[in-house]
């Protein structure tokens, strides 16, 4: 008999499906918060039958339960822990343990496709084209290489998760798993996904309006309140706002924050597991302890939302041979020019400052950070040149 344990995610749900497809009936299969799994752990470990063999994937584990597999795997070797984040690599320590951030080719992993490796290697389950596009399309999402391949397919396959029960969405994957040569989403599928996407996209609109800017620490941090489409709304955010180190995502029905950020350079789950998190580099999560709601709620929640860019300016462009012009809520005006140099210098109410930068993007960096400006629209640009002329 087998158990598997794995979170209640796209990822740790892709586990609980190749299981079932390696041993049907014969696995017990339980997804898990991450608060959940050491009690569901420790309860395994106390009813279940000893020669239940107990795989654990895409979570971790407390310090007294990672004792107590170990007194198990030496008892009867029957246990496996197989995961991926960063923050669990010291479980490489034991035998049973099987962490791996990113392969020998370099490619980022996930729970499900680690898995998936154990089980065709270990032959328990026996390799096919459809299981192995839909193992990709999970870790595409799950490591968010789907934005950097703009592979549509895996955000897809985590909008459907999320849209109807696991237990339908596990016998679906199975049923069509087992029977297809290739992995698909059928027609009524299509038509929910595509509703899907018109709905989140009015989403991340209205969210975007009220993210609002502080500075946590060395960064400086985007805050939104939301209890959805977190990962593509961070994503969306993220790539709006690039002067942001990252996004932070409140869910306070959830008492869970998720932080996500586009730079290579800003790594989340350092900053997730200053408040007891984890996660990748560049999506992690965390529970909303004291410190962080301080941090992140009431220190923020009385500031006034970031403005947005002005989108559809003909005259008054990033990056401007004639300059670019922004505006703060004070109804400073600055503007961010290019000189024969190369370099790019800041006018602030026609005073010129004292600093220069080595491109466009550092100096709108530095409005965005220290000032909150936004780019304003033609009609203020156009009046700006005019007065200027006079």
């Amino acid at each position: 008999m087998y158990k598997l344990l794995s979170h209640n995610d796209l990822d740790g749900v892709g586990c609980g499906i190749l299981a079932k497809l390696a041993f049907g009936k014969d696995v017990k299969v339980r997804y898990n918060s991450v608060s959940g799994l050491d009690r569901e752990v420790e309860w395994s470990l106390e009813n279940d039958d000893l020669e239940t063999f107990l795989f654990v994937t895409d979570l971790s584990i407390n310090e007294e339960n990672e004792k107590r597999l170990e007194e198990r795997y030496q008892t009867n070797g029957k246990v496996q822990l197989i995961d991926h984040h960063k923050t669990s690599l010291t479980y490489n320590d034991y035998a049973w343990g099987h962490v791996v951030v990113e392969d020998e080719e370099g490619k980022l992993t996930s729970a499900t496709s680690l898995l998936y490796e154990y089980l065709v290697g270990h032959e328990l389950l026996e390799e096919s084209q459809a299981v192995s596009e839909f193992v990709e399309l999970v870790r595409q999402y799950d490591t968010w290489e789907w934005e950097k391949n703009d592979n549509q397919q895996a955000q897809r396959l985590n909008a459907l998760f999320y849209l109807i029960s696991i237990d339908e969405f596990e016998e679906k994957m199975i049923e069509r798993l087992k029977q297809s040569d290739r992995f698909y989403f059928d027609e009524f599928e299509k038509k929910i996904l595509n509703m899907e996407d018109n709905k989140m996209e009015r989403y991340i609109r209205r969210k975007r309006r009220q993210l609002v800017q502080t500075k946590v620490g060395d960064h400086y941090a985007g805050v939104v309140f939301a209890e959805s489409y977190h990962s593509e709304l961070g994503n969306q955010l993220g790539k709006e706002y690039p002067h942001l180190d990252y996004i932070a995502i409140m869910n306070i029905g959830g008492r869970r924050l998720g932080f996500r950020t586009i730079h290579d350079d800003v790594d989340v789950s350092e900053v997730a597991s200053r408040f007891g998190g984890g996660g990748h580099a560049k999506a992690a999560g965390a529970a909303m302890n004291e410190e962080a709601y301080k941090l992140f709620v009431a220190d923020s929640f009385p500031q006034e939302p970031l403005r947005e860019d002005a989108h559809r300016n003909r005259f008054n462009l990033k990056e401007s041979s004639f300059g670019s012009l922004y505006k703060t809520r004070q109804e400073e005006l600055f503007l961010l020019y290019p000189e024969n140099d190369g370099n790019w210098a800041i006018e602030q109410n026609e005073t010129l400052l004292d600093m220069t930068f080595k491109s466009f993007e550092e100096g709108e960096k530095y409005l965005k950070r220290n000032f909150e400006a936004w780019l304003v629209r033609d009609d203020t640009f156009v009046q700006y040149l005019m007065e200027k002329i006079k």
